[in-house]
Formats: C-alpha cells, sequence, structure tokens
C-alpha cells in the first residue's frame, strides 16, 4: 500500500463536527496508524480495522458517520465491500486505492462511494474532503434519528421496517421486499443493479441467482399497485437493474 504522504503544515485547522465517527478498513500497519492519528488530532473518533471480515462485524454492531475503505484488503474485494456498504447502510464512504485506472475509480462511484481518493494523499486535502462530506450528510440529514422515507402515498419507516400508506393501512412486506425497497427508496433516481439489489435483501431469499431480484420487484410492484408496462414507481432499466422514480 502507498503511504499517506506529508502531514497536514501546522496551523492548519479545521473544523470538524462534534463526535464523528470514522471507520478506516485498511490493512497496511503503517497507513493505518498514521491516518488514525491524524484523525484522532482533529477530533475524530476513530476504530480501525484491516479486513473486509473485520468491517462487516464491527459495521452491525456500531453506527459510524464516515467510513474510509481501501480497496486492496486480503481478504475481499474493495469493491464488492463496496457494494456491501451502499446495500446495508447509508453510512458515506470514500474509497482509497494505490490502484491508478480509472476503471476502479468509476465501479466505487456507481456502487455509491461519496468520494475517491488515490494513494499517496495530501492529509490536508484528505482532511478538507471529509469535512465537506459530513457537513453535507448533516445538512440533508437534520433529523438523523428520523428514518422515514416517503412517496406517492406510502411511508416507508426504515427502523420499524415496515411501509404504510396514508389511510393508515400497513401494506405486508416480506424482509427481502422491504431490504429492496428500502435500498431503492434510499437512492431514489439511481438506477441500481440487480447485484446490489441481491445485496440488500440481507440473504433472506432460497433462490440462487440475481434473477430472484426480479420476482421480489414483480411483488413489489403488485403490492405498490405498479406495473412493469406503466410504473408510478419502479423503472426497469433493460440489462443493469432498476431505478426508483416515484410520480412525486
Amino acid at each position: 500500500m502507498g503511504r499517506c504522504g506529508r502531514r497536514t503544515p501546522p496551523g492548519a485547522k479545521l473544523t470538524v463536527p462534534a463526535q464523528s465517527r470514522l471507520l478506516i478498513v485498511e490493512d497496511d500497519p503503517e497507513v493505518q496508524g498514521l491516518m488514525q492519528a491524524l484523525l484522532q488530532e482533529r477530533g475524530y473518533r476513530v476504530t480501525t480495522v484491516d479486513s473486509g471480515g473485520a468491517m462487516n462485524a464491527v459495521m452491525k454492531q456500531s453506527q459510524f458517520d464516515l467510513v474510509l475503505l481501501d480497496l486492496g484488503l486480503p481478504d475481499e474485494d474493495g469493491l464488492v465491500l463496496a457494494r456491501w456498504i451502499r446495500s446495508n447502510s447509508d453510512t458515506p464512504f470514500v474509497v482509497m486505492t494505490a490502484r491508478k485506472g480509472r476503471s476502479d475509480r468509476m465501479a466505487a462511484l456507481k456502487l455509491g462511494a461519496d468520494d475517491f481518493i488515490t494513494k499517496p494523499f495530501d492529509p490536508a486535502e484528505l482532511m478538507l474532503r471529509l469535512e465537506n462530506l459530513l457537513k453535507r450528510y448533516r445538512a440533508n440529514d437534520p433529523g438523523a434519528g428520523a428514518r422515514i422515507l416517503t412517496f406517492s402515498g406510502f411511508s416507508l419507516d426504515i427502523g420499524r421496517r415496515s411501509l404504510q400508506m396514508d389511510d393508515g393501512s400497513t401494506v405486508a412486506l416480506t424482509p427481502s421486499e422491504f431490504g429492496v425497497l428500502s435500498a431503492m427508496a434510499k437512492a431514489k433516481n439511481r438506477t441500481l443493479s440487480r447485484a446490489f439489489l441481491l445485496d440488500a435483501t440481507g440473504g433472506g431469499v432460497d433462490a440462487p441467482g440475481e434473477r430472484i431480484v426480479d420476482v421480489i420487484i414483480h411483488n413489489l410492484r403488485k403490492k405498490l399497485g405498479d406495473s412493469a408496462a406503466m410504473p408510478r414507481y419502479i423503472h426497469t432499466v433493460s440489462g443493469v437493474g432498476y431505478v426508483f422514480r416515484p410520480e412525486d
């Protein structure tokens, strides 16, 4: 792995949102240590892990404000982990890599990465990117505790894992249907691949393969009063997947 680069010049102060929790996923101990020291010096609360398996475990147990994800981990491809993060959480994440290819950068951004930085990087630039990203997320989610998404006569309660109509009636969803619908609602107007949505089922499907997503989408359309021929909510993107684009 590449090195972080030079440290921020003395006197370069940044305004850090109070008590922001960051997760560093990096297997190079020197880079991990330098990043941890740099971030803690700026007031962040930092957790570090060195593998994809450890990342999955800690993210299931704890909430983070931002994840810094290295693509070159020993046990799992970083792009697979990027897809897992975006399928299972709203947490913003920044991809880090020593790879110079444009394809990796584009793939990470398509999977939902919020930013991309190439090693070795300037710590001052990294800190500014993180600060701006955290501020943007806080501005867009002033009531971070409220996780209710509304669209065209429906309310999707992420915390209670329920879908209600405006008349108060509840729409019964299986765990897999809820996972797929919530993933699409969080990524409104963004095309999601079948592989992405398969991850969003949370392993709650018995049939193998990405085509099970088509079955789940078919069932969701029926429950939403939607139609593949004249979609009001879920639109098919041929050869790719689906996009959630409600009428409102």
